[in-house]
């Protein structure tokens, strides 16, 4: 925004303030309430809601906290945002299923990335001698072990049916005991890359033969738009928002087989097919992953898209 000469800072209380872009909720309802009075837009964009802590324990503390940032998301999205920004089809149609329509006029605005930097041409490319399957999570914490545990099923069944050895490289935190309970399971190789700075993302893309996003119910993850565009096909289960995300050109979702909701184990069968039709045309698979990336997740769509409901509404 400071760029397209808009200014942009983070004190509510600014008297020349016109919008406030509230990235989920806040605590701070009594600044936003002073704000509204006094004319501000405020936009909120919304992701997902909290929904694990119902489907495994993990722990009680963490349990009051999502339930209590769940109503500061809807209560912010009911009776403060004058305007709600889905991150995708798939949160816009979760919100008004379990919370009802908020009666406030919204839209849908995908994530964007920067295409330059973002981009097939640069270091790093897919290794000769085996099979390399990446995924790009932030934590596997707070529920999140299924997410990982179906990535390491996949990639130990996809190793017994290829003749090339297959690398599961994994970057994200996860837990010490999470990784213990992986050592005794997996068959192929697991790489740990730990937690990696964002810079250094685009050249794990391009190390990689494809991404498999393992968050189930994933609002819209950074993780897919920037792969695709560093040209990095994505293989995925279809849950959240990852069908609308893919499509066709960014590489093959397809049906998890059981009830994700409640993190029941996958059918893996239709998954690995998956992964062995995208091998066998990767360069295909790889240029249609960053003309997809191109034509919808460029950074300036984005950009123009919030501008638009922060100021021309």
């Amino acid at each position: 925004m400071n760029e397209l000469g808009i200014p942009a800072h983070h004190d509510p209380r600014r008297a020349d303030t016109q919008a406030i872009l509230v990235i989920g909720a806040t605590k701070h309802f009594g600044l936003l309430l002073a704000a509204k009075r006094r004319g501000v837009r405020i936009i909120q964009r919304l992701d997902g809601m909290n929904w694990l802590h119902k489907q495994r324990f993990t722990g009680l503390n963490h349990y009051l906290r999502s339930e209590r940032m769940n109503l500061q998301l809807a209560a912010t999205r009911r009776w403060l945002a004058d305007h709600v920004v889905y991150q995708s089809a798939f949160t816009r149609d979760w919100w008004n299923t379990v919370y009802g329509s908020s009666g406030k006029k919204s839209q849908v605005i995908h994530n964007g990335v920067d295409l330059n930097h973002f981009h097939p041409d640069g270091t790093g490319k897919p290794p000769d001698g085996f099979i390399r399957i990446l995924v790009v999570e932030g934590s596997f914490k707070g529920g999140h072990e299924r997410d990982l545990f179906n990535a390491v099923e996949a990639a130990n069944i996809l190793s017994t049916k290829i003749d090339q050895p297959v690398e599961l490289m994994i970057v994200g935190n996860a837990p010490a005991k999470m990784r213990t309970q992986v050592a005794f399971s997996h068959r192929a190789t697991v790489r740990w890359m730990g937690v990696v700075p964002h810079k250094d993302i685009p050249q794990l893309d391009r190390s990689a033969h494809l991404l498999f996003p393992a968050e189930i119910n994933a609002a819209c993850p950074n993780s897919v738009v920037e792969a695709m565009a560093c040209g990095l096909p994505v293989v995925s289960y279809a849950t959240g928002s990852l069908p609308e995300l893919v499509g066709e050109e960014g590489g093959i979702v397809v049906p998890y087989g059981t009830n994700y909701w409640k993190l029941e184990p996958p059918k893996t069968d239709e998954l690995v097919k998956a992964v062995t039709k995208v091998l066998v045309d990767l360069p295909r698979f790889r240029a249609s992953a960053r003309q997809r990336a191109e034509e919808l997740f460029g950074l300036n769509n984005m950009v123009a898209a919030y501008k638009k409901a922060l100021l021309d509404d």
